[in-house]
């Protein structure tokens, strides 16, 4: 390797939800550092124009993360074209929930499950495995500070990252020992479709902003630079860890 290659060069990385806000970021941090990342989603002309805003490095391939089938169809073209997987980042979300915990219904609860936890566990259970057979690799989960208090008429999004929280560390401590980690990033607000609820409001902005101790609103460029270190050689003694990003919201 040269003195100027990434710190992901030749890695090959597959992020969930990569179209857009964090995983976009994360796919284009990857790429820059010599990875070639393959970001999925629902809509494959949304990922071709990521992959192109991007440039070199990033491939687009639709999958819809609540369909076993097509997860199933993902990793195995994936590692049919490039032979393994390195690192896989489980970023793909919904909050179709908001709102009165007693006015949630079954729909609602089920899409929630499919989407934010029960892709992470299908993702992972398709990729650790050959990650395993090679001694080595890296998975991130992007779950949330709303994991780590409970998210004011958010129960499904709170319930469903702080199970993917205890997920983490449970796959951390059964599949360390075969060299695969697997750590969370609990992302506070950040500029994202997913939470303009919170920031598109200048007086609700404000309002959040005065609680935490870093004042600026966080970009999915700072979440994309702790997915890079932890997937990276730098990270080779972490797992099993939520690393918080949040502006010091949980402190504040």
């Amino acid at each position: 390797m040269s003195e100027n290659a990434g710190q992901l060069q030749g890695k090959v990385a597959i992020v969930t939800g990569g179209s857009r806000g964090i995983g976009l970021a994360i796919a284009a941090t990857f790429a820059r550092e010599g990875a070639t990342a393959v970001i999925c989603g629902r809509r494959q002309e949304s990922l071709d124009r990521a992959a192109k805003e991007i440039g070199p490095g990033v491939e687009a391939i639709a999958c819809h993360v609540g369909r076993p089938e097509e997860l199933a169809r993902l990793v195995d073209q994936v590692t049919s074209e490039h032979g393994r997987i390195d690192i896989l980042v489980n970023n793909a979300g919904t909050n179709v929930a908001q709102g009165h915990c007693l006015a949630i219904d079954d729909g609602q609860f089920d899409k929630m499950i499919e989407v934010n936890l029960k892709s992470a566990f299908r993702l992972t259970r398709l990729v650790a495995p050959g990650m395993c057979a090679r001694g080595l690799g890296s998975i991130i989960n992007i779950a949330s500070i709303s994991g780590l208090r409970p998210q004011f008429e958010g129960l499904m999004y709170s319930t469903t990252k702080a199970a993917l929280i205890m997920m983490t560390k449970c796959h951390a401590l059964e599949l360390g020992p075969k060299g695969v980690r697997v750590n969370a990033i609990a992302p506070g607000l950040i500029q994202t479709v997913l939470s303009e609820y919170y920031w598109k409001d200048e007086a609700r902005l404000t309002e959040r902003l005065e609680r935490q101790p870093i004042k600026h609103l966080g970009q999915p460029e700072e979440i994309a630079e702790i997915a890079l270190m932890l997937a990276s050689d730098k990270a080779s003694y972490v797992t099993g860890q939520v690393i918080t990003v949040d502006g010091g919201a949980m402190v504040g």
